[in-house]
């Protein structure tokens, strides 16, 4: 059987990436896709969302559910300068959207599919957790029947990527992961900076994915971020964010994992959004999140290029 998923998205252009690794994989069975604010608007996202499964012809099969139009206190904080204000980086610009977005909401879809299957389905989050923070809200049983959540975001050893300290999911809705955090998920994975930014694309990859309509649509929605990276970091390359979440869903060892008490900034001047992680348990607080610490970027690429090639 196929293992049940559901992916919540921002969709920029690494969560169009993730969407089209889980799609062509072909090992998931992908209940449905929930938008939530983020890169872009809630709005944006949606039909981002869309328009990569029309580009996969799988516009059908997979509803997509719009969830939070903003964070749960703050306002809203784009990164239109990495995602381009399309999301996409231009790829799809002008593409006339075919799939349209269910009736619904992003949460209550997300607790209406976890209780129909009960210890079966895993949630894979690319975006801010505002929409499955809110679901723990109005069910807090939803814990004990989700397999696993492996969300994008944190960082616990390095820098941030849009403040010092803070990784921009968690940045902008620090309060949403922080609830996340403490609901009591008893599967928890963080697939933060630390490993994904060893996860790079670079033009080799490219080459291997060919000219095909996906390999094209690469291509073409990361020509920017490559540049604008190089210019950042002086490597010709485009970290896997969201992609990896996806990739430690479908394969675990990918990733090498320990399991420690993570903590999120909500009232710092400086700080807000940063994950705090307790290596040294000094806090004394049970472990909650299983953190991913190493990653093996060979492994990751070589199933992301195959899947993309099918």
């Amino acid at each position: 059987m196929k293992q049940k998923i559901i992916l919540d998205v921002d969709t920029g252009i690494d969560d169009a990436l993730g969407i089209i690794l889980a799609v062509k994989s072909g090992q998931f069975e992908l209940l449905g896709i929930t938008t939530v604010n983020g890169n872009v608007s809630l709005g944006k996202a949606t039909e981002n969302t869309c328009k990569i499964l029309d580009l996969l012809q799988a516009g059908k099969d997979i509803p997509v559910v719009p969830g939070c139009s903003q964070p749960l206190l703050r306002t809203v904080f784009f990164e239109h300068r990495v995602h381009g204000e399309d999301g996409l980086g231009g790829a799809l610009r002008g593409v006339p959207v075919r799939t349209q977005p269910t009736g619904g909401f992003g949460p209550d879809f997300i607790i209406d599919s976890v209780l129909a299957h009960p210890g079966e389905v895993t949630l894979v989050m690319t975006g801010p957790l505002t929409n499955l923070a809110l679901a723990a809200r109005k069910c807090p049983e939803l814990v004990r029947h989700v397999k696993e959540v492996i969300f994008m975001g944190g960082v616990v050893r390095e820098h941030g990527n849009v403040t010092p300290t803070a990784e921009y999911n968690m940045y902008v809705d620090p309060e949403a992961a922080k609830a996340v955090f403490h609901a009591g998920f008893p599967e928890l994975t963080m697939v933060g900076l630390d490993v994904t930014r060893k996860v790079l694309l670079n033009e080799e990859h490219l080459r291997e994915l060919g000219d095909t309509p996906i390999g094209r649509y690469v291509k073409q929605s990361i020509s920017d971020y490559l540049q604008r990276y190089f210019e950042r970091n002086g490597v010709r390359a485009c970290a896997m964010h969201d992609p990896l979440a996806v990739g430690v869903a479908l394969d675990r060892s990918l990733v090498t994992t320990q399991k420690l008490y993570v903590d999120v900034e909500t009232r710092s001047e400086l700080c807000d959004g940063q994950t705090v992680c307790d290596f040294q348990n000094r806090l004394g607080k049970e472990p909650n999140v299983h953190v991913c610490l190493a990653v093996d970027s060979e492994a990751f690429f070589a199933r992301f290029v195959r899947a993309l090639k099918a």
